[in-house]
C-alpha cells in the first residue's frame, strides 16, 4: 500500500499530520496491526491538541483585543471618565467647596509672605501671581452717618478671583536711533539690534516659545494654531509655522548637545522607542512606520530626557546613539538592544513593568471570578514593587538593604515557583508567554538588585515618551525628515525642562531670547534647566511681566 497523509479536512493545512510510512503490506497478526491503529491515533490526537492550543491562543487574543478597544485603559481596571462627557463625570460627586480654587493670600497679617500650603491634595497657585486690586467703594451719598458726621475708612475686606488674560497678539515694533555727524563729515551711527532667534523672519522669541509649547506640550497641530492666531486678526499660513519650528530647532541644537552630554554622565539609562509615521522619508512608503528614541537619565538632581529621530528601528539605532556610554541601561525585552549589550562596559536591565503587564493580560483571559496562576504571579510582582516603594525616598544604601533583606527572597521564591509552572502551561497561551517571558530575561530582570540606586523598570522612558504619543494622536505624522528632527530636538529640550521642575514656556521665552547672543560654551550652559537659578528673576515675576 503507498504512503498516505491524513489530514483532518476542518483543520488547517499547517495542523496536517505528517506522512505515515505505512508498510506496502499490512501486517495480519492482531499486535502488529494494533501497534499500527494505535501510531495513526497518536498522530491524530497531536493535531487535536496543536488545533486546541491554537484555538486557545486566537480566543485569548480575541478577548485581549477587545478589553483593548473597549476595556478600562490601565492594568488595575480603573475606570476613566468619557471625553464627551467629562465635566459631568468629574463634577459628580463633589459639593460647592470646591467651587473655590486655592488661592494664597499675597500676604499674612504681619507682611511676611504666606508659605503654608493649603488643606486638600490641590496645590496653592503661587503668591507670585500677580494681584490686581478692583476697588468697591461704598457711594458717597451713604458715607454720612447717622448722627450726621462724615464716616471714615476704618478697614477693608478683601476676597480674590482667580482671573485669566487671553492670548494678546500685538507687534513689537524695533526702532533704531540713528545718529549723524552735524556737518555730515564722518559717517551715522545706528543703534544695533539685539540678535534675533530667526533674523529672517519677524516672529520674536516670546512667539516662538508660545508655538512650540502649544505644539509639542499641548499637542496642538500646526493646523489648529493657525486658526488661533486667525481668529485674533492675524493670518500666518501652517507653512510657515512649520518653518518657525524647524529654524527654532536648530537654534535649539546647541542646548541639546550640552544636555546630550549631561545624559551620558548617569550611572544608568533608560531606552525606549515608539513608532511615527514620516510621509516624505526617502526610500519608505508613506504608510511605513519611522521611530522615535528616547534616552533619560543624567547625573543626580540634573536628569535629561533625549530623543533621537530615525526612519529605522535596527539594534544598529541604539549602538549609535549610545557609542560613548558605559554604565547600565534599562529597557524592555526588544531583541533590537541585543548588539548594544554586546559592546564592553554596558549591562542591560530589563523592565519589571513589562513582565507585570503580560500576566495582567493572563490574568484579563481567565475565566471572570476565578483566580488562577497568572494572579500569583501578579501578587509575587506586587511584593517586589512594595519594597520600592516603601523605601521610595531612601537613601541608595538603604535601599540596597532593603532589597538584599526583601527583594532577593522575593525573587527566589518567584524562581521556584516559576520553574513549577512553567512545564504545565501551553506555550502559546497568554500565560505561556508571560512565564516565558520571565524565564527567558531572568539574569537581567534580578540585576537591579545589585545596587540602591538601579531603577527596578523602564517606566521613567515611558513617562517621558507619553508626551510624544499623546501628541501624536492630534498632529498623525510629520511630513519630511526635517521636521521630525526638528520634533525630536524641542522634544528634548522641553521634557528636560519639565524634568527638571522648570515651567517650559517661561524658560523657553528666556532661552530664545538670550541663545541668539550665546558667544561660548558657558552662555549656553547658563540656559539649561538646572542651572535657572543663574538667570536672575523669580521665574513666576518673569512670567508675569509678559502681561505688563
Amino acid at each position: 500500500m503507498p504512503s498516505t497523509t491524513a489530514k483532518p479536512s476542518n483543520l488547517p493545512p499547517r495542523y496536517s499530520l505528517p506522512e505515515l510510512a505505512l508498510p506496502a503490506v499490512l501486517p495480519t497478526d492482531a499486535a502488529s496491526l494494533t501497534a499500527l491503529l494505535h501510531s495513526v491515533i497518536a498522530a491524530h490526537n497531536d493535531v487535536k491538541t496543536q488545533a486546541l492550543n491554537h484555538m486557545q491562543h486566537m480566543m485569548e487574543q480575541f478577548m485581549l483585543a477587545r478589553h483593548r478597544m473597549f476595556g478600562a485603559s490601565s492594568e488595575q481596571s480603573s475606570s476613566q471618565g468619557r471625553l464627551f462627557d467629562e465635566a459631568e463625570v468629574l463634577a459628580a460627586g463633589t459639593d460647592a467647596t470646591q467651587d473655590m480654587a486655592p488661592l494664597v493670600p499675597h500676604t499674612k497679617p504681619d507682611g511676611k509672605a504666606n508659605t503654608k500650603p493649603a488643606r486638600g491634595k490641590r496645590a496653592p497657585l503661587p503668591a507670585e501671581l500677580k494681584r490686581v486690586d478692583v476697588v468697591h467703594d461704598v457711594p458717597a451719598a451713604e458715607r454720612t452717618c447717622p448722627c450726621g458726621t462724615p464716616m471714615v475708612q476704618i478697614g477693608e475686606d478683601v476676597s480674590e478671583q482667580l482671573d485669566l488674560v487671553p492670548m494678546q497678539v500685538r507687534v513689537l515694533r524695533h526702532i533704531r536711533r540713528r545718529y549723524g555727524c552735524p556737518g555730515s563729515v564722518h559717517a551715522p551711527v545706528t543703534a544695533a539690534l539685539p540678535p534675533q532667534p530667526l533674523p529672517k523672519s519677524n516672529a520674536s522669541a516670546d512667539l516662538l516659545a508660545m508655538l512650540l509649547v502649544v505644539k509639542f506640550i499641548d499637542g496642538l497641530p500646526l493646523a489648529r494654531f493657525e486658526y488661533v492666531l486667525a481668529r485674533h486678526g492675524v493670518t500666518v499660513s501652517r507653512q510657515t509655522l512649520a518653518r518657525w519650528v524647524i529654524g527654532a530647532a536648530g537654534l535649539l541644537q546647541p542646548l541639546l548637545n550640552l544636555m546630550r552630554d549631561a545624559l551620558l554622565e548617569g550611572p544608568f539609562l533608560h531606552v525606549d522607542e515608539t513608532v511615527v509615521q514620516v510621509l516624505k522619508e526617502p526610500g519608505k512608503a508613506p504608510t511605513s512606520n519611522s521611530y522615535m528614541w528616547v534616552q533619560t537619565g543624567g547625573p543626580p538632581g540634573r536628569p535629561v530626557v533625549v530623543f533621537d529621530y530615525d526612519a529605522s528601528r535596527s539594534g544598529q539605532v541604539p549602538v549609535r546613539l549610545l557609542h560613548d556610554y558605559r554604565g547600565y541601561v534599562m529597557t524592555d525585552g526588544y531583541s533590537g538592544y541585543n548588539e548594544l549589550m554586546r559592546t564592553d562596559g554596558i549591562e542591560q536591565l530589563v523592565c519589571w513593568a513589562h513582565v507585570r503587564r503580560r500576566f495582567v493580560e493572563a490574568v484579563k483571559v481567565q475565566p471572570k471570578g476565578k483566580r488562577g496562576l497568572a494572579d500569583e504571579a501578579v501578587a509575587m510582582i506586587g511584593k517586589l514593587y512594595g519594597v520600592e516603594r516603601d523605601h521610595k525616598d531612601a537613601t541608595d544604601e538603604a535601599r540596597l538593604l532593603a532589597r538584599q533583606i526583601h527583594s532577593v527572597p522575593a525573587l527566589a521564591a518567584l524562581r521556584a515557583w516559576l520553574d513549577n509552572t512553567l512545564p504545565g502551561v501551553t506555550p502559546k497561551s497568554a500565560l505561556g508567554t508571560a512565564l516565558s517571558y520571565l524565564r527567558d530575561y531572568w539574569p537581567r530582570l534580578t540585576r537591579y538588585t545589585e545596587r540602591g540606586d538601579l531603577p527596578i523598570d523602564n517606566n521613567r522612558a515611558e513617562n517621558a515618551i507619553r508626551p510624544f504619543v499623546v501628541g501624536r494622536k492630534a498632529w498623525l505624522f510629520s511630513d519630511t525628515v526635517a521636521g521630525a528632527n526638528a520634533s525630536a530636538v524641542i522634544y528634548s529640550v522641553l521634557e528636560t525642562a519639565k524634568a527638571n521642575g522648570v515651567e517650559p514656556y517661561t524658560w523657553l521665552r528666556r532661552v530664545l531670547r538670550d541663545l541668539p547672543a550665546a558667544k561660548t560654551v558657558d552662555d549656553v550652559d547658563a540656559l539649561l534647566p538646572w542651572n535657572i537659578g543663574a538667570m536672575g528673576d523669580n521665574a513666576h515675576a518673569a512670567a508675569a511681566d509678559f502681561l505688563q
